[in-house]
C-alpha cells in the first residue's frame, strides 16, 4: 500500500490530516469544497486512488455525510471534511450515524462565523455544535489538535475511536492549524496501533439475523449473507423499529453508555506547569499555543500559573477539572468565540471562572493573555 514513508516532513495541517486518515485505513471520502478544509478534499482525490480507495465530490454536505455512512456500512472506513456552515448541514446525518452505530470521521476545520462569517480566518465557534448540534441525546467524541503532528496522530485516533465505539467521531481543527506548516514526523507503519474493522461472518453458510446493538457486536457487511436492518427509528436489538418507551430507553442507554462508561479510556489532555499553580488557563486548539507562551512568560515573573489543554473536547475531562478545582485553583478560559467551552469548565469546576473572549479572525496575542494572568495573580 502506498502509505507516506517514514521520515520527517515540512507539512501543513491539512496534509497531515489527510495522511493520518490514510494511515488509519480510510478508503472512502465524500465531501464538498469549503474553506479552509478544501485541501483535504483535494489531496484525498489524488491519494485515495493510489491506495485502492474511492473519492467522490458530492453536491453538498448533507449528501456527503449520507455517503460516508453508506460506505461505512458497505465495509469501508470513511470520512468527510468541512467547516462551520457545512458542519451545520451535516448534523442530522451525524445523528443518523449515531443511532445506526456507523463508524465515520468528520473533520470540522473551524473558521469565523456565524453563517458565512470569515471563511479564510480562524475561529473556534463550533465547539458547542460538536457537542449539541444534532438533535436527541448523544455522547459525542471530539478531538482538537493544536499542531501539525497532532493533526496526523489524532486523525488516526479518531478512526480508532470510531471503530471501537461504532459512531461518528469529530476532529475539530481550526483554520490556522490546518494551514500551519511545521515538522511532521511519520513512524514506521508497524509502530501505529490501528483498530481494524471487525465484521460478522456467515456461519456455516447460513443466513443469520443480526444482533444489532446491545454490546460491542461487530458490524455486518452488506452482501455477506446476514439479514440485517439499519434503521434511523428507535429500534430493538435486531434493528427493527419500535414505539415502545422501554425499547427507546434500552437503546439510548446503550448509545450513551458505550462512551460514558469508557471516558477514562477516551479522554486525553495535556498539562503544563499545573501541579504547583494557583491559576490554570484552560485552552484548546491554536489558542493553547498562545496560552503556553503566556504561561512561560508569567513563570519568569514568578507567577504560579499553568495550562490545561483538553485534547478531547468531548467527552469533557470532568474528573480532572473537578480535581483541580478541589485544589483551590482558579480558572481562565480564553477562546476564539464568546464563551462556549467556558460553560462546561464553570459547570464541572463549580467555581467562578474568568472568560476571555476573542473575536474570530485572529490568533489571540499571548501578551493579552499574560496581562490577564498578571491581573489575576498580582
Amino acid at each position: 500500500m502506498n502509505f507516506l514513508p517514514p521520515g520527517k516532513y515540512f507539512a501543513d495541517g491539512n496534509f497531515a490530516l489527510t495522511e493520518g486518515a490514510i494511515h488509519a485505513g480510510c478508503r472512502f471520502f465524500a465531501g464538498y469544497p469549503i474553506t479552509p478544509s478544501s485541501e483535504v478534499l483535494e489531496r484525498m482525490s489524488i491519494r485515495l486512488p493510489e491506495v485502492g480507495g474511492h473519492f467522490i465530490e458530492m453536491e453538498d454536505e448533507i449528501a456527503s455525510m449520507a455517503a460516508i455512512i453508506g460506505a461505512s456500512n458497505g465495509g469501508s472506513k470513511s470520512m468527510t471534511a468541512t467547516s462551520g456552515p457545512g458542519f451545520s448541514l451535516m448534523q442530522e446525518n451525524i445523528g443518523l450515524g449515531v443511532i445506526t452505530e456507523t463508524p465515520t470521521v468528520v473533520l470540522d476545520e473551524m473558521r469565523g462565523g456565524p453563517s458565512t462569517g470569515i471563511p479564510t480566518r480562524v475561529g473556534q465557534g463550533d465547539v458547542m455544535q460538536a457537542r449539541w448540534g444534532s438533535h436527541g441525546d448523544l455522547a459525542p467524541i471530539t478531538y482538537a489538535p493544536n499542531s501539525v503532528q497532532e493533526s496526523f496522530d489524532l486523525e488516526i485516533e479518531a478512526f480508532n475511536a470510531a471503530e471501537t465505539y461504532r459512531q461518528p467521531v469529530i476532529v475539530a481543527s481550526d483554520q490556522v492549524i490546518g494551514h500551519l506548516t511545521e515538522i511532521l514526523e511519520v513512524k514506521n507503519m508497524e509502530d501505529y496501533h490501528i483498530v481494524q474493522r471487525e465484521t460478522r461472518k456467515i456461519r456455516n453458510g447460513n443466513e443469520g439475523v443480526y444482533d444489532y446493538s446491545r454490546d460491542f457486536t461487530p458490524m455486518f457487511e452488506a452482501g455477506t449473507g446476514f439479514r440485517g436492518n439499519v434503521d434511523s427509528l428507535t429500534h430493538d436489538e435486531r434493528g427493527y423499529p419500535s414505539n415502545e418507551s422501554s425499547v427507546e430507553k434500552e437503546m439510548l442507554e446503550h448509545l450513551l453508555n458505550k462512551v460514558r462508561k469508557n471516558e477514562d479510556k477516551i479522554v486525553k489532555y495535556e498539562e503544563f506547569l499545573v501541579e504547583d499553580s494557583k491559576l490554570v488557563v484552560v485552552a484548546y486548539g491554536i489558542t493553547s499555543r498562545s496560552v503556553k507562551q503566556a504561561v512561560k512568560e508569567a513563570r519568569k515573573e514568578g507567577l504560579k500559573v499553568g495550562m490545561f489543554r483538553p485534547i478531547t473536547l468531548w467527552p469533557f475531562p470532568e474528573k480532572r477539572i473537578r480535581q483541580l478545582a478541589e485544589q483551590s485553583k482558579e480558572f481562565i478560559v480564553p477562546e476564539i468565540n464568546y464563551g462556549q467551552y467556558s460553560h462546561s469548565v464553570r459547570e464541572y469546576s463549580q467555581t467562578e471562572i474568568k472568560e476571555m473572549h476573542f473575536p474570530p479572525g485572529a490568533v489571540p496575542d499571548y501578551r493579552v493573555i499574560l496581562k490577564e494572568i498578571e491581573r489575576c495573580l498580582k
